[in-house]
């Protein structure tokens, strides 16, 4: 049986006022200035008061002021106030028969469309809350075949900012993070976000991890990432799960789990030191095949009809390795060459540079 070793110190997973109760979905919004939302609704409102004010003048003849008997322009201006804000002081009415009928067709609808622009903002929640829910709809019909990202700290976004390097979407992704701060920077970058605890299987079905076709899970606690590997397993059997521990006795533990692969963040940086004082060029190039999208990448990639039959070294890549099937073979096996059409090849490439992502909080 495996024991959970957890690190002597350790970063907490979130601040006591970031917890939540229950998991929401946080779609990447879209930026609205507040202050050219205020000012369209006046220039509207007052546009419909002027247009009322102009109508009622030019209609002067048919209303009688109880005042003086004449209605001229501040009557008129008057008349067009107190009837759209529907005060109505009685003082000035239409008399004619063309003024009653512009005040049935022309002036109501009018002073209904007044209205709604004083309520607007009520109308508008209600209306953003609508629109909000038609996207989530629209958002969980489409996806299918997604990655999803549990943890959104300094793993999880040098993770998506690979992914991305290798042309995955940004809404082919889905975060999962505790803290709605975390899933409000997400959003800044166009990601969808889950707030909640990714332990809980409720909230992985919210991130839709039941069609999910790979699961990164980037926690800040071992025992966590445990939890949730478990959990996405029993949620999703035929994804690829791919998790980060940071001590090295746990790895076993999370394959038990289900984890497909399992990376050891303290290890792998401990050998990345331990190469680069023994060789700093070595180091050097081993950091630039780590951060993809500058310098030299690793990609993976199948083998196209002209390079069947050849030898490793004939490719126009450099080959590192070659996957056949479930066989991992280096480049200078023997069984490599001739490559096969149904082979892949792992090599080193020239890539170009990725806009990086917001700086991420500490893990």
């Amino acid at each position: 049986m495996f024991h959970v070793k957890l690190p002597s110190r350790d970063v907490m997973a979130r601040h006591a006022d970031e917890k939540v109760t229950g998991a929401r979905i946080h779609l990447p919004s879209r930026s609205v200035d507040p202050l050219r939302q205020v000012g369209r609704r006046l220039l509207m409102a007052l546009g419909v008061l002027f247009l009322t004010v102009l109508i009622v003048y030019a209609d002067r003849d048919g209303y009688h002021d109880n005042a003086n008997g004449t209605v001229d322009f501040l009557d008129a201006a008057y008349y067009a106030t107190v009837t759209l804000s529907t005060t109505g002081y009685g003082d000035i009415v239409p008399f004619s028969d063309s003024a009653r009928l512009v005040n049935i067709l022309v002036i109501t609808p009018l002073r209904v469309l007044f209205l709604i622009i004083l309520v607007g903002t009520t109308l508008e929640v209600l209306t953003e809350r609508t629109r909000e829910e038609f996207r989530l709809k629209k958002w969980r019909s489409h996806l299918r075949d997604h990655t999803v990202i549990v943890g959104f700290g300094t793993k999880g976004r040098s993770a998506i900012q690979t992914l991305c390097a290798t042309g995955l979407r940004k809404d082919q992704i889905v975060i999962v993070d505790p803290s709605g701060k975390v899933i409000e920077a997400a959003n800044l970058d166009g990601f969808v976000g889950v707030v909640g605890d990714g332990t809980r299987s409720d909230v992985l079905l919210r991130a839709e991890v039941q069609k999910a076709r790979q699961i990164v899970i980037a926690t800040q606690r071992d025992d966590t990432a445990v939890l949730v590997t478990l959990t996405a397993r029993q949620l999703n059997r035929g994804a690829k799960i791919v998790a980060a521990v940071r001590e090295e006795e746990n790895a076993p533990l999370l394959r038990q789990s289900g984890a497909d692969a399992v990376i050891t963040s303290a290890s792998a940086a401990g050998r990345l030191l331990g190469l680069s004082v023994l060789s700093p060029s070595a180091g050097t190039v081993m950091e630039d095949l780590i951060q993809q999208g500058s310098g030299l990448d690793l990609v993976e990639r199948p083998v196209t009809k002209a390079e069947a039959g050849r030898s490793v070294r004939e490719t126009d890549d450099l080959v590192v390795s070659v996957l056949r099937g479930h066989r991992l073979l280096g480049y200078d096996d023997p069984q490599a060459s001739p490559l096969q059409l149904t082979d892949r090849v792992i090599t080193i490439v020239r890539a170009a540079p990725v806009t990086p992502l917001t700086t991420p909080p500490e893990d």
